[in-house]
């Protein structure tokens, strides 16, 4: 495997299967004992949305959802 002029490096495909790394995933590099590790970053956009805007929960009924939708 090598790295490309650009920096890249493709992941074997089995290796992305075996650990979920899925098109559009964020990772981040950390190097440690001499070696560089790729890590997916937990979450991903999903929780850094979250984290900026807080998780919105509805206990309202459908009906009720349907409604104010329509408004």
């Amino acid at each position: 495997m090598k790295v490309s002029e650009r920096g890249q490096v493709t992941i074997p495909q089995v290796l992305r299967e075996q650990f979920g790394f899925l098109p559009e995933t964020e990772v981040e590099f950390v190097a440690q004992d001499g070696a560089l590790l790729l890590i997916k970053k937990a979450g991903g956009r999903r929780a850094a949305v979250e984290r900026l805007y807080g998780q919105k929960r509805f206990e309202s009924s459908t009906d009720e959802l349907m409604k104010l939708l329509r408004e």
